[in-house]
């Protein structure tokens, strides 16, 4: 992957999708470190897959925009 892909322009672009990120996984710490209720199977993995199934939508999202939005910005460069 080219180290221009991600320049500071675009990651300043996605920190709007990255700071949420970065809110999803502190609450998955937290919550594998201080659990709230007690141990149950079925409430944990209803618990940690409300915050990891958006992580990882999120993070997907976050990924393919930072390329389309480098890829327009190279196309405003070469124009």
């Amino acid at each position: 992957m080219e180290s221009s892909v991600f320049d500071r322009e675009t990651m300043l672009d996605l920190a709007v999708n990255i700071i949420p990120l970065g809110i999803i996984v502190f609450f998955v710490v937290l919550f594998a470190v201080l659990p709230v209720f007690k141990f149950d199977p079925v409430v944990t993995t209803i618990q940690m897959s409300l915050l990891v199934i958006p992580f990882i939508g999120l993070a997907v999202l976050t990924y393919y925009s930072g390329k389309a939005i480098a890829k327009d910005e190279e196309k405003l460069e070469n124009l």
